[in-house]
C-alpha cells in the first residue's frame, strides 16, 4: 500500500516553477529519499506533502488524505522535523517532548510510556532534565525527532536531518533513525544533499534538479546505471618486481599503469 502519492505536482511562483509535475509513490514501511542540490525543489516539495503550502496544479495524498481538501487528516497522520531547529533552547528535553504531545492531544498515561520509550529510542533518557541549550547539535537533532514522534505518526517527514552535523554526529542520526523506523514500521521522506547518506539510509531515491525529477530507483540501481567503471588510484611507497604485470591477470582488472 502506498502511504504517499503525487500527480505531476507543480508549484510555482510567479514566472519561476519550484516543482514541476513530478509523480511518485512511497510504499509503506519505505525510506525514500529526496535527493538533489540546494534549489533543487526538495523542500518545496516537502511543504506541500505537509500541507504547509498548497500545489499550482497537480495533486498528491499522504495517508490517503487529499493535501489541499483533507489537509486536517494529513496533518494527524505525520510529524515533521524541518531544516531548521525549532526546540526552546531554555526548556529541557522532557519538557520540549511534553510540549508536543500536549498539543497533539496525547493522554497522560500514554505520553508517559511514549516519553520514556522514545528517550530510549533517542539514547537521550541521561539528558531528559537538561535545557536543549547545552546539548551538541546531534543531540538537538534527536530531541526534535523525539518530539515529532510523541504523537505516533505513521508518516514521518525530515527535511535535511543531518545538514550541520560533524561525521560522527551525522553517523548517529542515521543509526537512530533506522531504529526508529523499524520499531513502529514508520514510513519515512527524507530530504538531503548528501549522496552517501541517501546510499546509506534509503531504499529508494528520487533525484531532483531544477524542479524535475531525474531518476528514482533504490540507490543500488541507481549507481549501477551510471556509465563507466570504477577507477582505483593507489599509492605505494614500495613495489615488488613483477606487481603490474600480475595485477592486469586479475579477471575483475582491466587494466593497470
Amino acid at each position: 500500500m502506498n502511504e504517499i502519492e503525487t500527480h505531476q505536482i507543480t508549484k510555482r511562483f510567479r514566472d519561476f516553477t519550484a516543482v514541476n509535475e513530478i509523480t511518485f509513490a512511497v510504499e509503506r514501511g519505505e525510506i525514500f529519499g529526496l535527493l538533489g542540490p540546494n534549489g533543487a525543489g526538495k523542500s518545496t516539495l516537502i511543504r506541500m506533502l505537509t500541507t504547509l503550502i498548497p500545489p499550482t496544479a497537480g495533486s498528491a495524498t499522504v495517508g490517503g488524505f487529499d493535501v489541499v481538501r483533507q489537509a486536517d487528516g494529513v496533518r494527524r497522520t505525520i510529524g515533521v522535523i524541518p531544516q531548521a531547529t525549532t526546540s526552546d533552547m531554555e526548556l529541557s528535553v522532557e519538557e520540549n517532548i511534553l510540549i508536543f504531545a500536549k498539543l497533539y492531544g496525547v493522554s497522560r498515561e500514554r505520553r508517559k510510556v511514549l516519553m520514556k520509550e522514545l528517550l530510549e529510542a533517542v539514547e537521550l533518557t541521561q539528558w531528559a532534565d537538561q535545557p536543549v541549550k547545552f546539548l551538541s547539535g546531534g543531540m538537538r537533532r534527536r530531541v526534535e525527532i523525539a518530539r515529532g514522534l510523541i504523537h505516533e505518526p505513521s508518516i514521518f517527514f525530515l527535511d535535511e536531518p543531518t545538514t550541520g552535523l560533524d561525521p560522527v554526529s551525522r553517523v548517529a542520526v542515521w543509526d537512530m533513525l533506522r531504529r526508529v523506523k523499524a520499531r513502529s514500521n514508520l514510513t519515512v521522506l527524507l530530504t538531503t544533499h548528501y549522496m552517501d547518506e541517501a546510499d546509506k539510509l534509503c531504499d529508494r531515491v528520487a533525484i531532483m534538479d531544477h524542479g524535475n525529477l531525474v531518476a528514482l530507483d533504490s540507490p543500488l540501481k541507481l549507481k549501477a546505471s551510471i556509465p563507466g567503471k570504477n577507477i582505483l588510484e593507489v599509492s605505494f611507497s614500495h613495489t615488488p618486481p613483477g606487481w603490474v604485470e600480475r595485477m592486469n591477470h586479475l579477471p575483475s582488472v582491466e587494466k593497470v599503469t
